[in-house]
């Protein structure tokens, strides 16, 4: 048979599972190369230093979830508040997963995630435009009277919930209490949502950048 042709995920395969073995300290493009059966000349042609495959690898874990997030936004079949929530569940579970499966890779991306600023914002400016779009449809259908700037107003709902999804509080996540405590602050984010606007404070502008 002929040999499998090297492609971009194939050489992401492998980059994880040497950071796996390895750790982001001592892992190379060479250690990439021959867990391949190839040269480290033919990993270059696909990404053309170590640093922009260290990126390419850090979004693909980040990304890893937001295709079925963004399924779960787009379901036009439930109501934009019952998206809302089963969104936050799932992304709270798929960060749970990632920290408590597999600890010692968890923190190996933690490391390259520091390192790649410019990818991290790619991703969460994904996750904020899916939370955007249920915030639309909810003022749409009625059922969010109180979020008059659809656009800002999942960019307050993703940092409201960051205890619950962002990696600096993984240290929380396996508590016992951890989950009651999610579940308060999902139903504050829906309820205040669909508060009336007559009972609600003035909406503030955002500062600007």
């Amino acid at each position: 048979m002929p040999p499998e042709p090297l492609t971009r995920e194939r050489i992401l395969q492998a980059t994880e599972e040497v950071l796996r073995r390895h750790g982001q300290a001592k892992a190379t493009v060479v250690d990439v190369a021959r867990a391949l059966g190839v040269s480290h000349g033919s990993v270059y042609r696909h990404f053309p230093t170590k640093a922009a495959l260290r990126e390419a690898v850090t979004g693909r874990w980040l990304d890893r979830t937001t295709g079925v997030l963004d399924e779960l936004a787009g379901d036009s079949g439930l109501p934009a508040a019952d998206r809302l929530a089963r969104w936050l569940d799932a992304l709270f579970a798929a960060k749970r997963r990632k920290a408590g499966d597999d600890p010692e890779l968890f923190a190996t991306y933690l490391v390259l995630a520091s390192e790649a600023a410019e990818v991290v914002d790619a991703h969460i400016a994904v996750l904020v435009r899916q939370l955007a779009r249920i915030v639309a449809d909810g003022v749409a259908e009625g059922t969010f009277a109180y979020a008059p700037d659809p656009d800002a107003t999942a960019r307050a709902v993703f940092d409201a919930t960051a205890r619950f999804h962002d990696p600096c509080h993984a240290g929380d996540w396996q508590r016992p209490e951890i989950e009651g405590q999610f579940t308060v602050v999902r139903e504050l984010v829906l309820r205040g949502l669909c508060a009336p606007p007559q009972n609600a404070a003035p909406w503030p502008k955002a500062a600007a950048e």
